[in-house]
């Protein structure tokens, strides 16, 4: 991954904002760039949703972000936002600041309190 790359750092340390389209409602996933999230695993607490990944125009409408440039808030309206435990392990972490190829730096618990996210296992 280029931005690990670029600041030095584990891929595994870079949060990725993933967007989701839960049955017609975004869903925010932040996990570390080193994993995939699994989608059935995720969709089960949530009542056996079924989510799939957002389109760019979807991405945009919900956050009023792009894709690659997607920060984990400051979005036109609230976003329910779900914070892989994974990313627990390290701190920092690198998140988009809302335009790509800009990040900021957070620890776990900066991540948890800025998006009101729940905790959960995604992958």
């Amino acid at each position: 991954m280029a931005a690990a790359e670029f600041l030095d750092c584990e891929v595994a340390s870079i949060a990725n904002s993933l967007l989701f389209n839960c049955e017609g409602e975004p869903l925010l996933i932040m996990s570390s760039g080193a994993d995939r999230v699994d989608t059935k695993l995720v969709g089960a607490p949530l009542g056996g949703l079924k989510l799939k990944r957002a389109s760019p125009d979807f991405v945009k409408r919900a956050t009023g972000q792009l894709i690659d440039g997607v920060a984990p808030a400051g979005h036109p309206a609230p976003v329910r936002t779900l914070v892989d435990v994974s990313l627990r392990e390290h701190d920092p972490l690198w998140v988009a600041a809302g335009t790509p190829g800009s990040l900021v730096a957070l620890s776990y618990t900066d991540l948890l309190a800025l998006t009101g996210g729940t905790e959960l296992a995604v992958r």
